[in-house]
């Protein structure tokens, strides 16, 4: 067979997988309306460490293939408690990366939450999405986003290929609606492959403004944009299914379907 069909039939193949990002439980400085960024990494307080356990209760039986995390203590400890929980995770090692921290605040870390967005109403922002004096802006988080994207990506690519079947994927319409309670594998329910990324309140709000404005990721039926776009509460979940093609040697993203965002139904019980 000439090389030509070749590429022509990877075309035609495609790989979905889940993708669950989780935002770390709730540290002291959280619970004083305080400012971590990079600069101050607490572990988690006595809530947060209670949070994490409801969110590694309700997803022990949800299947995982891998388990990425920001490489603050917070988020660590929060990936720790979920996997303690997951059967899938016996044979999983959770990979730290640094592009999965959180934002950057600047001569903003340590101090009020409240301060800094009264910064940014000063300025006609708003916060999340304000640059403090010395911070990341968002431009800066959103380039990480898409580092980590692109790398994950390849590495889900290079391991799962062999689970790619028939794109069926511009034929399939967006999961329903985005509960604030439901069943755990929503979204993810017989899938091979679903990667939980473990990082902060602030890089979650850039990464799924990035999937939605600029990666066109459709969204479930009556989202509230509003809803979509704001800070998920400790240990918050969205979920979203991301579908690979495979050009050449390298794996590009197709189509991006949010599944839910913010479900916190697990600490409210």
């Amino acid at each position: 067979m000439r090389p030509y069909s070749v590429v022509n039939l990877q075309s035609m193949k495609a790989l979905t997988f889940g993708l669950t990002l989780v935002r770390h439980g709730e540290t002291q400085y959280n619970k004083e309306g305080l400012l971590q960024g990079q600069a101050i990494d607490l572990p988690l307080s006595e809530m947060g460490l209670q949070q994490a356990e409801a969110a590694g209760r309700y997803l022990k039986d949800v299947k995982l293939s891998h388990v990425f995390v920001s490489d603050m203590l917070r988020a660590q400890q929060t990936a720790e408690t979920i996997m303690k929980h997951n059967s899938s995770c016996s044979d999983l090692q959770m990979a730290c990366d640094p592009l999965l921290k959180e934002i950057n605040f600047g001569i903003a870390e340590g101090g009020r939450l409240q301060d800094v967005k009264e910064m940014a109403k000063a300025a006609g922002q708003s916060f999340p999405g304000f640059t403090p004096p010395g911070g990341e802006t968002q431009e800066q988080v959103k380039e990480r986003v898409k580092r980590f994207i692109e790398k994950m990506l390849q590495q889900i690519g290079d391991e799962h290929w062999h689970h790619a079947g028939k794109d069926e994927s511009s034929l399939s319409s967006p999961p329903g609606t985005s509960p604030v309670e439901g069943r755990a594998n929503d979204g993810v329910e017989g899938l091979p492959v679903h990667a939980l990324v473990v990082t902060h309140g602030a890089y979650m709000c850039v990464a799924v403004r990035y999937f939605v404005e600029e990666l066109h990721c459709s969204l479930p039926q009556g989202s509230n944009k509003a809803h979509v776009f704001s800070l998920s509460p400790n240990t918050g979940l969205c979920r979203f299914l991301l579908t690979l093609k495979k050009e050449e040697d390298l794996f590009k993203l197709s189509v991006v379907r949010c599944v839910f965002v913010h479900r916190a139904a697990h600490i409210r019980q």
